[in-house]
């Protein structure tokens, strides 16, 4: 039995593979309303701040593991002490609670870093932007995720303006604007005996901090690049003792160090590694089950030539299931996940993805799937499109 700490649409996408596994999935439900609620038939409602809940949710798993990074590491230490099985432990999980934690042991592992320093005051932050030249990137440590808790500096100015978030939290990061050519992220999957394993390297592209799409595996990445990627992000995840599923987010940096910084960690199911739900031997949710119940991996290879994620984000459309019909008859390839969430602008509701076979490349991959996404968004009329055929197979009467 795995217990999942958060009931949002990571969780939620465990399920299945759970269900074909024949693995018993609880999952901690923040509210009885969230996402991963009508997908589990076990989701009591709890708070993964009360060590009490926890306890309690804990009770007869055989491993805990997470839809969020959000856990107190102490309460974990705790549950730790008490023998519960938590995948990822909680000294590897704290690399991705904590920026600062984080960007102190890539430097350790001599890993690509932006420069970087933890700055207690607006003065640490101006001469920090005096050293290295501005702009720069001013950063919460916890609890900021897709594009959250970032402001960019662009002088002393901004830098002074910036003194409230010193009251909310101290210290806090600084980083080096990087140029950067894209965006790209290595996905990989380790279990608690070491073994491990890694998908293609993947091009993303973040619009407002958010990831909006992904092309995989990148196209035209340097095999060097590819392989470096990969290699740093199975280094971290051996050195931490990361167990489950990570991502490392890097920035493709052309003739800078191997050819990417790190940016972020996350460890748990990604949005950058949904595309493996239809584009992979073994999606990233069925691996992460694995890697924490120190399964044997499942294969990483891709189904096609390229495969393609597109998100959908809340709309004009608040009646997702109307547009099922015409999202659905826009392209009889793609793949519709939606989350169970309520609409609000701007908010992650589901994606696409489309796998591409027999010559597709990734732009036209990239169209059709945020047509699709569009028709969801927008609740457009079926009227609107005619059927896409591109599937290899024909309909008879």
């Amino acid at each position: 039995m795995i217990g999942v700490v958060g009931g949002g649409q990571l969780a939620r996408m465990m399920a299945p593979p759970a269900t074909a596994l024949g693995i018993e999935l609880r999952v901690l439900a923040e509210a009885a309303d969230v996402s991963a609620v009508p997908a589990v038939a076990t989701a009591p409602v709890g708070d993964y701040r009360s060590l009490d809940d926890l306890r309690a949710f804990a009770r007869g798993v055989d491993v805990l593991t997470f839809d969020h990074e959000h856990v107190p590491t102490e309460h974990l230490l705790t549950l730790m002490a008490e023998g519960v099985n938590v995948q990822p432990g909680p000294a590897a999980l704290v690399h991705a609670q904590d920026k600062l934690r984080m960007r102190a042991a890539v430097d350790r592992l001599g890993l690509p870093n932006p420069r970087w320093a933890a700055v207690h005051h607006v003065d640490d932050l101006v001469a920090f932007g005096h050293e290295i030249g501005w702009p720069i990137v001013l950063k919460t440590p916890r609890g900021g995720y897709d594009g959250k808790g970032v402001r960019v500096l662009g002088s002393s100015a901004d830098a002074a303006a910036s003194i409230d978030w010193f009251g909310a939290m101290t210290p806090l990061l600084a980083e080096e604007m990087v140029p950067f050519s894209r965006e790209l992220s290595a996905l990989i999957a380790r279990t608690p005996s070491g073994a491990s394993r890694a998908w293609p390297v993947v091009h993303t592209v973040q619009v407002d901090g958010v990831c909006d799409e992904v092309i995989a595996p990148a196209p035209n990445l340097d095999p060097a690049v590819a392989e470096a990627a990969q290699s740093a992000a199975l280094a971290i995840a051996t050195e931490l003792g990361v167990t489950g599923v990570m991502a490392a987010e890097l920035f493709e940096t052309p003739g800078r160090g191997p050819g990417f910084l790190i940016n972020e960690l996350a460890m748990r199911p990604h949005n950058t590694g949904h595309w493996t739900q239809d584009g992979c031997v073994t999606s990233q949710f069925e691996q992460h089950l694995r890697a924490v119940l120190d399964l044997p991996l499942g294969g990483t290879g891709v189904l096609g030539e390229w495969a393609v994620m597109k998100n959908i984000l809340g709309g004009e459309n608040n009646d997702l299931y109307s547009a099922f019909p015409a999202a659905l008859a826009a392209d009889a390839d793609a793949k519709l996940h939606t989350y169970g969430k309520s609409v609000r602008p701007g908010r992650k509701i589901g994606h696409v993805n489309l796998v591409g076979r027999g010559g597709n490349d990734p732009e036209e991959l990239r169209s059709r799937a945020a047509r699709v996404a569009g028709v969801v968004r927008d609740g457009l009329a079926s009227a609107d499109f005619q059927t896409n055929s591109h599937s290899d197979t024909k309909e008879t009467a």
